[in-house]
């Protein structure tokens, strides 16, 4: 659905100025290559804290400890 979206936007930003359009067209690429390492840094680091968490909280699992359901 926001493809759809973003798509009849960008057709509409044809209709009303086409340069500007063709720009955005033409840098998308550009700017999804030059995010895609940003991306995965947070994946990384997501990951990193996730490691840590574990190793934190391993002393209290190992001792029987379950957490409440929510």
């Amino acid at each position: 659905m926001p493809v759809l979206i973003l798509f009849l936007v960008w057709c509409c930003l044809l209709m009303l100025f086409w340069p500007l359009a063709l720009l955005a067209l033409l840098l998308l690429p550009v700017i999804w290559l030059v995010a895609l390492p940003l991306r995965l840094l947070g994946l990384a680091v997501a990951a990193a804290f996730a490691l840590i968490k574990v190793v934190l909280f391993l002393p209290a699992r190992l001792l029987g400890h379950r957490p409440n359901p929510a």
